[in-house]
């Protein structure tokens, strides 16, 4: 099996297999640069963002008025309950899309792994 011969950030050497002719992973090959480039663009944008912002600003309200006294003190506080559920609700949606993308790059992976073997790579 040979290995990636590309670089890190840190500038060590790449220790994942090199999984096509051009002796580079994945992360590494040129071929992927555009999809690297796409990923890294939307990551982090998507709608629970938005949300969280939306929830903050909500919440600055919340304490503006109660700090103003134009809201009690135990309405603001069951609000601020209610968005500290919404907000880890949220949390929760955006760790179970991260779980499905790392799902589907594994399996991926796997498809990738299997090829190579079927080609007489990985040592086999």
């Amino acid at each position: 099996m040979s290995v990636c011969r590309g670089t890190k950030r840190s500038g060590d050497p790449c220790t994942l297999p090199a999984t096509g002719s051009n002796g580079f992973c994945w992360a590494h090959n040129p071929a992927n640069a555009e999809k690297r480039r796409r990923m890294a663009s939307t990551a982090g944008r998507g709608k629970p963002n938005a949300e969280i912002r939306a929830v903050k600003s909500r919440l600055q309200a919340l304490a503006d008025m109660v700090e103003e006294g134009r809201m009690d003190r135990g309405d603001a506080a069951v609000c601020g309950q209610l968005w500290g559920t919404y907000i880890r609700a949220v949390g929760m949606e955006l760790r179970v899309k991260e779980f499905e993308e790392m799902a589907r790059e594994v399996e991926e992976l796997r498809g990738i792994v299997e090829a190579n073997r079927e080609r007489g790579g990985y040592g086999t």
